[in-house]
């Protein structure tokens, strides 16, 4: 639970560093590192819970995320966190660099099609297109995808080789 908060601190704060420039908390995606992390490191149930708390309380402290994605982003992240959780479980792969690549990557596309269908269907129903959801979640996206392909597995094996988390 204690690593699961310091993730949720990093959520709310990271985010900060990011927003001070136009627009790059939509291209760099800060807010998803630590959750992403949460889930690898901790599992299915602290991912999830870490998913859904950061967009609120991130929203409460910082304004970001806006309250009108905020619903959105709330479900995307809970998404993200379970997904990356119950992979790194349950993913029968030794290797765990290909462990986490796999599990990373592939939350990464469960998180954007569930945001995309989430979008579609309730937030913002008859509005949202697919080409607004390509944009939104790989286009606009890009450099942070490539930042969270690239940093997170290079921290949790870091993380991981000193002892600091144990990655199942």
């Amino acid at each position: 639970m204690v690593i699961t908060a310091l993730f949720i601190a990093i959520g709310i704060v990271l985010p900060l560093a990011f927003h001070t420039v136009p627009n790059a908390g939509r291209v760099f995606l800060p807010i998803h590192i630590p959750v992403f992390m949460c889930g690898l490191v901790c599992g299915f149930p602290y991912g999830l819970l870490c998913g859904l708390i950061v967009p609120p309380l991130a929203s409460l402290f910082t304004g970001m995320p806006p309250l009108p994605i905020l619903p959105a982003m709330i479900f995307e992240l809970a998404a993200y966190g379970a997904a990356t959780g119950l992979l790194i479980s349950y993913l029968p792969v030794k290797n765990l660099y290909i462990k986490i690549y796999v599990s990373l990557v592939a939350s990464m596309l469960f998180g954007r099609v569930f945001f995309g269908i989430m979008n579609a269907l309730l937030f913002s129903a008859g509005s949202y297109s697919f080409g607004a959801w390509l944009t939104a979640a790989f286009v606009t996206a890009l450099p942070g995808i490539v930042v969270q392909i690239v940093v997170i597995p290079v921290v949790i094996v870091a993380l991981s080789k000193t002892k600091l988390v144990e990655i199942k």
